[in-house]
């Protein structure tokens, strides 16, 4: 069990991303708890690149509807027609807002949050499962290189989300 990531402090994020995936991954792989494993990614993702909010919404009926998170206190449900979250869960692909002030529909869950990223996590039927929402307090804070490196973490999850399907089947099949 990993007690502490190790990366280069004052390295620039592409290296980072570099550095904390493959721990990322290490982190989760023998764990088959979902909501303890997306607990430590986002503690993970807070500690290495110092974000405000890292934190996931997964889709709960008509809704997202909060989940582990590292931050300030957030919204509990996103309606899908609504925020960054709701624009992400929609149209099904990563969005990077710069400056969250002039997005449309903006929920702010805080006046501290200045930009955004929000990504889309799908299951095997390839329907959106929930999303990965990351806060900064500074203006155009996102860039392509926190898209990709977030999009491999976003994988990494896919992945679990995947074998937990599996293994709750496996379960069901044992028990019938």
């Amino acid at each position: 069990m990993a007690e502490s990531l190790k990366f280069s402090k004052s390295a620039n994020r592409q290296t980072i991303y570099e550095e904390i995936i493959p721990q990322i991954e290490a982190l989760v792989k023998n764990e088959t708890d979902l909501t303890a494993n997306l607990a430590n990614i986002a503690a993970a993702l807070k500690e290495a690149l110092g974000f405000f909010w890292v934190g996931f919404y997964l889709k709960k009926g008509n809704q997202l509807v909060l989940g582990p998170f590292q931050g300030p206190i957030a919204c509990t449900r996103i309606d899908f027609n609504k925020g960054v979250c709701g624009y992400a869960y929609r149209n099904k692909c990563t969005v990077i807002v710069p400056n969250v002030d002039e997005f449309p529909d903006h929920i702010a869950c805080s006046s501290l949050s200045k930009s955004e990223i929000v990504l889309p996590i799908f299951d095997k039927q390839g329907e959106v499962f929930g999303v990965l929402d990351v806060d900064s307090d500074k203006l155009n804070d996102f860039s392509e290189i926190d898209k990709q490196g977030l999009e491999k973490i976003v994988r990494i999850i896919e992945d679990m989300i995947e074998k937990s399907n599996q293994m709750n089947a496996d379960s069901l099949k044992a028990i019938f």
